[in-house]
């Protein structure tokens, strides 16, 4: 992983390149808390060898899972980052690929093994927002109305 910042202020911006090869959703959980995200934005580009994608099943409470294991173009991946109720950046990324044969698939990144590359931009608020449990949902969500301590 390559990072370089862009800005300092009032908001940070860094641009941030993975290598073949880097697991994207491990990646940016590391980058946030070295870079001690505590509202940030995510936008990438790039491709993956193989990833898989999440459905929320509100019955079962967890992610069902969906994987594409064949290389495919990620067409876009947004996300954002705020403080979990540990104190710890949490990364919640959302990522449409594309396929060989134009299909696509969606939903929240679980993982994404990177080839050749995946390039991102993440823009960071000098503001935390806090994420809570919301036990009628079965997720913790951010909470606009609260701010959190920095990570």
């Amino acid at each position: 992983m390559r990072v370089k910042r862009l800005q300092e202020s009032p908001e940070s911006v860094h641009v941030v390149v993975l290598d073949a090869g880097e697991e994207a959703v491990g990646a940016v959980g590391r980058l946030a808390r070295e870079l001690r995200l505590g509202a940030a934005q995510i936008t990438a580009i790039g491709a993956f060898e193989q990833a898989v994608v999440g459905w929320f099943d509100r019955e079962a409470g967890d992610y069902r899972r969906i994987p594409v294991r064949e290389q495919c173009e990620v067409l876009s991946l947004v996300g954002d980052i705020a403080v979990g109720e540990d104190g710890e950046p949490a990364p919640h990324l959302h990522a449409v690929l594309g396929t060989a044969d134009g299909q696509v698939r969606g939903g929240h990144l679980l993982e994404g093994r990177t080839w050749p590359t995946l390039e991102l931009v993440v823009r960071n608020s000098p503001t935390a927002l806090a994420k809570t449990w919301r036990p009628e949902v079965g997720l913790a969500l951010i909470d606009p109305d609260e701010t959190a301590e920095r990570p």
